[in-house]
């Protein structure tokens, strides 16, 4: 039976979500869920501070309008604006009416705009364009003067100019500071994991659009499927736990927060085709109504449907995929956005679980092998196949209750269904895999947020139900018939669930302490059905031998077994923020995170575990600085973490069930630097780097792909039509894991290059948004081993000796890709 706590809350959940959602319909409800802050002073004309002026921000696309106040010390704040550009009108008593026009409003940018009135009648109106700092405008990344933390914005531009046209999320982090991710495939042609200040997969989060996305069996993430590079708007990346509004089951490391592409302005049809290295061939519609629907045209659409096809770098590890995505947005009033996302993916590959070529196989076949046309092959490449579809949607709205209050709320669900078919190091009637990761969750996040001069109240919860669906079985790889018995099977259901509070009090005008804390729950109700021995066992049964197919058969007992686990943490996070000056911020963060255990906890013999885990636990101490100059952005912090280590088991002196305790913690301590320069005429110089160190506590040992340093430079040409970008990461001295053996494998630095020419008409032309695109990734065609797994015959010995059965992660050569869309904006 599922715990009575998650089924109430959960029940709770759904009623609010229903009632809210019926209740706004009719409801003085703002706005996109893409938000920023728009903040600043209004000072008379001899520079004193202008209490009780008005402040009337206008979206200058959709003609939205929000209102604020200035308080007793001139200072304005609206919190939660869509992005995008606005004019800014002040009016005070006896005063001259200013407008600021071209104000942008951008997530990670929020300068502290002062506007200063003259003396004059309210009909007398001054127009003033706004001036923004050019350096943070050209930045590939940066970070935000509002942060609490070490956050860079991927922009929007450097998404669409400086990233293959395949790529997908870990080729758009992949020049952050402290972080890399590399694809053995090529760019956007495989499961590319992201590693940043010592963390791997499965110990960060990852939304969209504010929503996180993960495994149910543990929560790790897959690059290729749910959201492809044309599904991405920007990407807001916080390598820390965050502030106690981030919901999620695995904050340790940080969140990297996916953000759709925001809705324009006007109607734009574009068709994209291109075609590069290995037989790469992408073709994409995408299609902006613009505001539309009546008079007031309050409905705005994009659409967007595209098909990959590749043979891959890899031999023989091909990959098709095909999807679309759908935004719409409903203005229901002046003040009340309405929004439906979808996106589906269809996706099938070959060398789904191939690990990768050995060293030996490198040798006598090149550094691209993987798998071969030969049918007595083991590596045979139709004896492996991969097909993955999956869904994701949400509904949402924002709204202004009034009296400084505003709520969201999101409804959402998402499913994944990855079947796999695999081979092992034989071919007989059971040494393939039939391989079943499935689920879909339904879920609700809901926040409340309070403004008042005297600070911002936040508070909210996050409620998630999954079913899930795993097995694994034998099978013949020419037949793909399966054995009796699978090696295992499960079905469970996992709920969380965090409420959150947070209060951000201003001190002084310049001065905030922000304080609060969630308390993260989960659950898990699990079914195991009886195997063949390969993970709980027979429970009861007799394990007998096929005599023709040679699969381990259980017979008798019982047909399943069922066991529960609650997980419960309590996290809390304080950060200071102190405005030095308008463009320049400084802050100190404490800050906890927190990872629930894996379902793989039950996978022992009768599912019967003594003692279950608790969640893993991260201290986060930082302090940084983010400076915005015209020409100039530079953003630094430096940061102190203590992770408690992966989790170990011994068995119960009495009853022989596993006890799981947590090993050795983890210290990781380091510096980050990122910064941008505009030179002048439309060059600039983006660098970064950061210096890390990742290791077990009581010992010099390292964590495994954690880098001593990384370092990147960027030179990009940004002038009228034109968009260069030239980008190199070099990543420093890591070390991989011999089994149980930490730093047992030394890789060598390596780096990253690629380089893009992009040619753009911009123009109030029919054609605008006709773009011309040209992109060298790794341009040097470096085949460095970025990652190595010793054989079992060298477990034990540390550092592990050269082998060749050392299974080996190469990165892929030099790709090329030249992509042409047409544009067509019809005039209105």
């Amino acid at each position: 039976m599922i715990p009575n706590f998650f089924t109430r809350f959960g029940a709770l959940c759904a009623l609010g979500s229903v009632l809210l959602f019926l209740s706004l319909a009719s409801a003085p409800l703002t706005a996109q869920f893409n938000t920023a802050l728009v903040a600043g002073t209004v000072l008379d004309q001899s520079g004193q501070l202008l209490p009780d002026a008005t402040v009337s921000i206008k979206n200058q696309a959709t003609g939205a309008v929000r209102t604020a106040v200035t308080g007793k010390d001139g200072h304005f704040r609206a919190d939660g604006v869509p992005t995008g550009f606005y004019t800014i009108t002040v009016s005070a008593a006896g005063f001259a009416t200013t407008n600021r026009t071209e104000v942008e409003v951008a997530l990670g940018k929020s300068d502290d705009i002062s506007i200063s009135l003259a003396v004059g009648s309210v009909a007398e109106s001054v127009e003033v364009r706004a001036t923004t700092s050019l350096a943070a405008h050209t930045a590939p990344s940066q970070g935000s003067l509002d942060a609490h933390s070490a956050v860079s914005l991927i922009s929007p531009h450097f998404i669409q100019n400086f990233v293959s046209p395949i790529g997908d999320y870990s080729d758009m982090v992949q020049m952050a500071p402290a972080t890399f991710s590399v694809s053995a495939n090529g760019p956007g042609l495989g499961d590319t994991k992201i590693f940043f200040r010592g963390f791997k997969d499965g110990f960060y989060n990852m939304t969209f659009d504010g929503l996180p996305f993960n495994d149910t069996n543990d929560p790790t993430h897959h690059s290729w499927v749910f959201f492809p590079g044309a599904f991405i708007g920007s990407t807001l990346f916080d390598r820390s736990p965050g502030d106690a509004t981030v919901i999620g089951p695995a904050n340790s490391g940080g969140s990297i927060n996916l953000l759709s592409k925001d809705l324009l302005a006007d109607t734009l049809v574009q068709g994209t085709v291109s075609y590069g290295s290995w037989n790469t061939r992408l073709l994409e519609l995408s299609f902006d109504t613009g505001p539309f629907g009546g008079k007031n045209k309050k409905s705005n659409l994009l659409l967007d449907v595209n098909q990959l096809n590749s043979d891959g770098y890899q031999t023989y590890n091909f990959l098709t995929r095909w999807g679309g995505d759908a935004k719409y947005q409903y203005r229901i009033n002046d003040r009340t956005i309405f929004t439906a996302y979808t996106a589906i993916i269809d996706l099938a590959s070959n060398a789904p679980n191939v690990k990768g070529p050995t060293r030996g196989d490198v040798a006598l076949f090149g550094n691209n092998y993987l798998l071969n046309n030969d049918p007595t092959n083991p590596l045979y490449y139709k004896y492996s196949w991969y097909q993955i579809p999956t869904d994701y949607d949400y509904v949402g709205i924002n709204t202004e209750l009034g009296a400084g209050w505003r709520i969201e709320d999101k409804v959402y669900t998402d499913r994944y269904y990855n079947h796999q078919q695999y081979n092992g190091t034989t071919i007989t009637a059971i040494s393939g895999t039939d391989k079943l990761n499935s689920y879909r969750k339904f879920g609700n996040a809901f926040n409340a947020v309070h403004d008042s001069r005297f600070g911002t109240f936040r508070a909210g919860f996050w409620y998630e139900i999954a079913y899930t669906d795993r097995f694994q079985t034998p099978t013949s790889p020419v037949t793909w018939v399966d054995a009796a018995s699978p090696n295992f099977h499960e079905k469970f259901i996992t709920q969380s669930a965090q409420p959150f509070a947070q209060y951000e009090y201003n001190i002084t005008r310049r001065l905030t302490f922000t304080a609060g804390f969630k308390v993260s729950n989960y659950s898990v109700h699990l079914n195991q059905f009886a195997d063949n021995g390969g993970t709980i066992g027979c429970l009861g049964g007799v394990i007998k031998t096929d005599p023709v197919t040679k699969a381990l058969i259980c017979t008798g007992g019982a047909d399943f077994v069922t066991h529960d686990g609650k997980y419960h943490s309590f996290q809390p996070t304080g950060s200071l923020r102190y405005r030095v000056r308008n463009n320049w911020t400084a802050y100190a963060q404490y800050a906890t995170g927190n990872v629930i255990p894996p379902s793989s906890v039950f996978d022992v013999k009768n599912a019967a575990v003594k003692t279950t885990p608790t969640p893993i636990q991260t201290k986060t101490f930082q302090f940084g600085s983010v400076l915005k100059l015209n020409h100039f952005t530079l953003d630094t912090d430096v940061f102190f973490i203590k992770a408690q280590g992966p989790y170990a088991s011994a068995p119960d002196p009495v009853t022989g069930e596993p006890v799981y305790y947590l090993t050795t913690n983890t210290l990781s301590k380091g510096f980050e630097a990122e910064g941008n320069y505009a030179i002048g005429h439309g060059f600039s110089l983006y660098l970064n780097g950061t210096l890390l160190s990742a290791k077990y506590k009581g010992s010099d040992l390292w964590v495994a792909s954690s880098p001593h340093d990384t370092e990147t430079i960027g030179a990009t040409y940004l002038h009228k039509n034109w968009d260069i970008g030239f980008f190199n990461k070099r990543i420093g001295t890591m070390y991989n894991d011999n089994g149980s053996l930490n730093q047992a494998v030394e890789i060598d630095p390596f780096n990253i290059t690629n380089l893009f020419f992009n040619y753009t008409m911009k123009e109030a032309s029919h054609w605008r948004g006709t773009k011309f695109r040209f992109g060298v990734t790794n341009l040097f065609d470096q085949h460095n081993i970025i990652g190595l797994t010793p054989p079992k015959a060298s477990a034990g010995k540390s550092p592990a000796p050269v082998a060749a059965g050392d299974i080996l992660t190469i990165m892929a050569g030099r790709s090329i890709s030249g992509s042409v869309t047409f544009g067509f904006a019809p005039r209105r």
